[in-house]
């Protein structure tokens, strides 16, 4: 997997060296042309545009030609639709990624749920603070919280000790509401769920906080108010 994604960019973005120029046959091919330069492709499939081929590496998509020559890296866009082709396809990796680590967020549940709203906070982020003012007027949401300690080593603990109460959601709430921190998590506990939802942050590339993902997969950093949230909620289909 790629660990840091904008290194990586920076060494293969437009590159005319990720092998010898060679008539590509097929897959097997392509793979070989990107040993050693991707530790791991996590799925290869034909471009919509020929000669070219999709690479999802490491939860990112690029395109690599035919011949194993050229990276590119960027927004494919269908001239007919205006559709972004690749953020669709990075929608959708986010949408999966974020699926499979739901039970590591801290879930509130408002009216009858039926919209969803994942978000990575940092209990010290002062925009994340006004974000869970802006949760506590949403209509029918299901709200998942992705603990992601990225302003510190109090932030961490603070992290531990919501992750780590009886009630994660009052822990939460009580923390970004009422700055009512939680007990010190006591010796023993289980931060494997809290680890989870910091690697998922790293692989998804987030940065800072807060940062939201809609049902679709739509990611949209930083704060936005409950009106605007639920106006999303209406677009995406949540």
């Amino acid at each position: 997997m790629i660990k840091n994604f904008s290194a990586f960019m920076a060494t293969i973005a437009f590159a005319s060296s990720l092998a010898s120029p060679i008539a590509i046959a097929g897959e097997a091919d392509v793979r070989k042309a990107l040993s050693g330069r991707v530790s791991k492709v996590d799925k290869l499939a034909k471009a919509p545009m020929a000669g070219w081929w999709e690479v999802i590496a490491d939860g990112r998509v690029f395109y690599v030609d035919d011949k194993g020559t050229y990276v590119m890296i960027g927004a494919l866009i269908e001239t007919k639709t205006d559709k972004n082709l690749t953020a669709e396809r990075q929608n959708g990796i986010a949408k999966d990624l974020i699926a499979g680590q739901l039970k590591n967020a801290v879930k509130q549940v408002r009216g009858n749920g039926k919209n969803v709203l994942v978000t990575f906070e940092d209990p010290n982020c002062g925009y994340c603070k006004k974000l869970a003012r802006e949760v506590q007027k949403l209509k029918n949401a299901t709200v998942y919280t992705f603990l992601y300690p990225v302003l510190g080593e109090d932030s961490m603990e603070k992290s531990k000790a919501i992750w780590c109460a009886g009630d994660r959601a009052k822990a939460w709430n009580d923390q970004m509401l009422n700055g009512k921190a939680s007990a010190a998590a006591p010796e023993g506990c289980d931060t494997s769920g809290l680890e989870a939802a910091i690697d998922l942050g790293r692989k998804l590339d987030i940065g800072g906080t807060p940062a939201m993902f809609f049902s679709n997969g739509e990611r949209t950093p930083g704060y936005m108010p409950a009106e605007e949230i639920e106006s999303r909620f209406a677009r995406t289909g949540s």
